[in-house]
């Protein structure tokens, strides 16, 4: 997209010296030729207008005129009448020449990552919308320092959507807009071990490298807690000592295992019986297929649960918004950390934020969005059982991956290797554990950045190594 400067050119730091022995021409094409051979201003850069940089260096306008005649004579700069003065393409620092960082190719023929949602399926329009408005209509506060734990109505319209969809009991009191779930994350951490916490109980297999990494900066030992049919182990949870635990009920991380109705009570039960704490990542809430949703585990004890929730799934994970719903004890504490973390996020987009739940724009895409991934859903289960019949398929019930069961005796590892040979990206659920060792071979299959085209031509191309 060309870029058109709206004004009479940028501004570039430059001085003039009047008690030095130099002429003040000299000064000027010296400090430029140096800023151009240095790479401060670098090829194709435009320059100030002779008008401008005179007046703002004091110097008479023929004297710049002068100045970029020599330096354009030298080959340093070029013009065309009616055209901007610019640094010569071809005016480069010496040097050896820079050579670019590439980027690892994704797979020729399919790329089946998790964790990623289709990213052509962002609502720039009703984002763009969004941001208009609120910069039309918001008051002139709106455009300063605003609260830390984010705008209140902000705070009362992600309230009032969480109670309607998720049935969460929560009030803007409650809430914290964080810049993403790992702000989010972090902040309800570093506030568990001010209250003396030491330990964090984590699903096995899970996200266990980064939340241990994110444990380990807030002062917290990590300790694995198996997964079943049924969701986190809660007898094993209790044997650790731990009192809080990091869990996800609506579509467990790796599995897609939904957190059974009397884990769910057991939970519960655990954490009044520790003094404990119950953090729930709301992962993948918004996209249920099979079934009727699942309330938040934060609505059966308020004053117990954490619930943590983002847009990076269902909008963009560029907007770096979300938020954590906290019992109201800990809101203060958490306020403060986010003040400290970066005094709050971007308030405007918390407003368009806003702007688009209350219109019902957010509902209409994810209606939308929904239907796209439950169709790239049905293209996945059919190309598994044309050209993999046999194989367990698991975790489908909400999200944008599903589970493969390999046959006992694969290597996961080597399955995966010998799909990349063949332009195909496959992601084991392995790594996902606390620590190697023997294991069922299983894959995680992501859809959400996985075009429809590609779905079948990139199982069809893996299918004998899928089957063993």
């Amino acid at each position: 997209m060309a870029v058109e400067w709206a004004g009479s050119g940028p501004e570039v730091l430059l001085t003039i010296d009047r008690d030095s022995g130099t002429g003040l021409r000299a000064q000027l094409e010296n400090q430029l030729r140096d800023a151009i051979c240095g790479g401060r201003l670098a090829g194709g850069e435009r320059l100030p207008s002779s008008r401008e940089l005179a007046r703002a260096l004091g110097l008479s306008r023929g004297l710049v005129q002068d100045c970029y005649a020599q330096l354009q004579a030298e080959g340093y700069l070029t013009s065309r009448p009616g055209s901007a003065t610019r640094v010569a393409a071809v005016a480069r620092p010496a040097g050896p020449p820079r050579v670019p960082a590439l980027a690892p190719a994704r797979p020729a023929i399919a790329d089946f990552r998790h964790g990623v949602p289709d990213l052509r399926l962002a609502p720039r329009e009703d984002w763009a919308w969004a941001v208009r408005e609120v910069c039309r209509t918001a008051p002139n506060t709106a455009f300063g320092y605003g609260d830390p734990a984010g705008d209140r109505r902000v705070r009362e319209v992600i309230a009032a959507y969480l109670r309607r969809v998720r049935a969460i009991a929560a009030t803007d009191a409650h809430v914290v807009v964080c810049t993403g779930m790992a702000q989010a994350l972090g902040l309800v951490l570093r506030a568990l071990a001010a209250e003396g916490v030491g330990t964090l109980a984590v699903e096995d297999p899970g996200g266990i490298r980064s939340t241990t990494d994110q444990a380990t900066a807030a002062g917290l030992a990590v300790v694995p807690v198996p997964v079943d049919e049924d969701g986190l182990d809660v007898a094993a949870l209790d044997r650790t000592g731990a009192r809080a635990v990091l869990v996800t009920p609506a579509h467990q991380w790796p599995t897609g295992v939904v957190l059974a109705g009397h884990r769910r009570r057991e939970l519960i039960a655990w954490a009044r019986e520790r003094d404990g704490i119950l953090i729930e990542d709301d992962y993948d809430a918004e996209f249920r297929y099979d079934r009727a949703p699942v309330g938040s585990l934060q609505g059966l004890d308020p004053g117990r649960v954490v619930s943590l929730g983002t847009v990076s799934k269902s909008l963009a994970p560029a907007l770096r918004l979300g938020w954590l719903v906290a019992p109201e004890r800990l809101v203060p504490v958490l306020a403060r950390e986010k003040l400290v973390a970066d005094r709050g996020s971007p308030g405007l987009d918390q407003l368009a934020l806003a702007l688009l739940v209350e219109s019902g724009r957010y509902d209409r895409h994810l209606r939308r969005v929904r239907a796209v991934y439950a169709a790239r859903r049905r293209t996945l289960v059919a190309a598994l059982a044309a050209h993999a019949p046999g194989l367990r398929v698991t975790g489908l019930a909400a999200g944008f991956h599903a589970i493969v069961h390999l046959p006992p005796g694969s290597d996961e590892e080597q399955v995966i290797e010998r799909a990349r040979e063949r332009g195909v990206g496959l992601y084991g659920v392995a790594p996902m554990h606390s620590a190697p060792g023997p294991r069922p071979p299983r894959l995680v299959l992501g859809f959400g950045d996985t075009p429809d085209h590609a779905i079948e031509p990139g199982i069809a191309a893996v299918a004998d190594l899928l089957r063993g």
